[in-house]
């Protein structure tokens, strides 16, 4: 079933329910109402009466005072204690005769439904008693037909009726409207996405109206995401297209090579020397490229972080050890205190680190100074280099994937131009800030900015 089918149905029930309860009270307000209308005005009627009987009046004066206060399709009854009648008038004798007379030493009034002409008859009956010296003496009972009250109820019935007719079909008319009115923003969204899956190019919902409601910022959030969509297929598709770029120009190399040792063979010892260790030099370099280029859609997937608390100190102390070993550089790491700590993936952050150090190793030679410090409410890790510097107009190009600021020297150190970007998706992952500082033929430093959390001793 259809949401719109349901919603109309739903709609519609619940406003007959609605109707319904209404009505009702309505009926049955009505009803009270009118009957105690009816009743007072009989009370008032037989207390009238009252007043105007003379008990020592003969029989025939007696019906004469009482004849005048008949409606149609009523009695009048005088009754002694023992439920004897003395004086009776009535223009219905048949509704005279279903109605047994009864005897009552206190006011009130009853209500009887008989049988008359194959239907029911609704009968209103005021007892009222007669009083003399202090005593009840006999008791006057007044019954009439309520005619006006059936027709009254028959109207009311009827129109009640239609109201709830007419409700209901309003209603299905007004559900019909309203479940479109709502479906519309949907349907859009799910003929948008039906277009997508056909043609398989993202596409946006227009929004036409800014309703401000829940279905608005549906359609908006569906835009968000289709803007990270075709910003990832973007990436997607600028990732393909440089990591062709970078590994046609090594495989070409190998290729060369290879068929260079092909055709004058292995005989010539220095040729084949040479080739074998430029194919050798080439495939170390696809082999890191590669590694690169994991690392980097590792980062940008978005993959989830490990984070636990981290003796950062301590790390970078270790990185300094090792980086110092390997290349034989120096390398001073700088820190205020015993010890900082960060929460932070302990892996992802150290490539990060090393992949500073790395720059600063291969485009200086002179000392390298790493500092560790509090800015609150960030944890920094700043690394300073005295090298060869980056020209302002090219600061802003340098987190570009496989962008080299000096190319031919990226070349030599084995560079692939990748390291930054990687650098700045990790620090990014951990919702932190890295920024560049250089002055040409100066040095260059660069700053890892860690936002401060719970748990951490800064």
């Amino acid at each position: 079933m259809k949401i719109t089918t349901k919603i109309n149905l739903i709609t519609t029930a619940w406003i007959l329910v609605v109707l319904i309860a209404v009505n009702a009270v309505v009926f049955f307000s009505f009803m009270k109402i009118t009957v105690n209308m009816e009743d007072n005005a009989l009370i008032q009627k037989a207390g009238q009466l009252i007043k105007e009987l003379n008990q020592h009046d003969t029989p025939a004066a007696t019906k004469a005072q009482l004849t005048p206060y008949l409606t149609p399709h009523s009695f009048i009854r005088i009754i002694q204690p023992g439920g004897k009648v003395t004086h009776q008038v009535t223009n219905d004798t048949h509704l005279a005769a279903k109605i047994k007379p009864q005897f009552a030493s206190e006011k009130g009034t009853t209500r009887s439904t008989i049988r008359l002409n194959n239907q029911e008859e609704q009968i209103a009956i005021v007892r009222v008693p007669i009083h003399a010296d202090g005593q009840v003496i006999g008791t006057l009972e007044f019954g009439e037909k309520l005619k006006g009250l059936e027709l009254g109820k028959d109207l009311l019935l009827s129109i009640l009726a239609f109201c709830t007719f007419l409700g209901a079909v309003l209603s299905l008319l007004g559900g019909r409207w309203l479940s479109n009115l709502i479906m519309r923003p949907i349907s859009t969204m799910i003929n948008t996405m039906e277009d997508i899956e056909q043609s398989g190019i993202p596409k946006k919902i227009v929004i036409q109206h800014e309703t401000k409601d829940e279905l608005q910022k549906l359609a908006v959030t569906f835009n968000r995401m289709i803007e990270r969509l075709e910003s990832n297929l973007e990436k997607q598709k600028q990732f393909i297209s440089d990591a062709s770029h970078e590994l046609k120009t090594p495989l070409t190399v190998i290729k060369s090579y290879a068929d260079l040792l092909l055709r004058r063979g292995i005989q010539n010892k220095e040729v084949a020397h040479d080739a074998i260790e430029s194919i050798h030099s080439e495939a170390t370099r696809i082999q890191r490229m590669t590694e690169r280029f994991l690392d980097l859609a590792d980062t940008e997937s978005g993959n989830l972080l490990e984070t636990k608390p981290i003796n950062l100190t301590a790390l970078c102390e270790n990185i300094r050890k090792q980086l110092k070993s390997a290349y034989k550089r120096e390398i001073d790491l700088h820190y205020q205190g015993d010890s900082i700590t960060v929460i932070a993936d302990e892996l992802k952050l150290k490539q990060a680190i090393i992949i500073l150090m790395d720059n600063a190793i291969k485009y200086s030679s002179e000392k390298i100074d790493v500092y560790l410090e509090k800015k609150e409410p960030f944890t920094v890790i700043r690394v300073k280099d005295y090298g060869i510097g980056i020209p302002e107009s090219e600061i802003g190009n340098i987190f570009e994937r496989f962008y080299r600021v000096d190319k031919a020297r990226s070349r030599e150190t084995g560079g692939t131009g990748l390291g930054l970007a990687i650098a700045k998706n990790i620090i990014k992952q951990h919702h932190g800030e890295i920024k560049v500082r250089s002055t040409e033929g100066v040095g260059t430093e660069v700053e890892l900015y860690l936002p401060k959390r719970k748990g951490t001793d800064l």
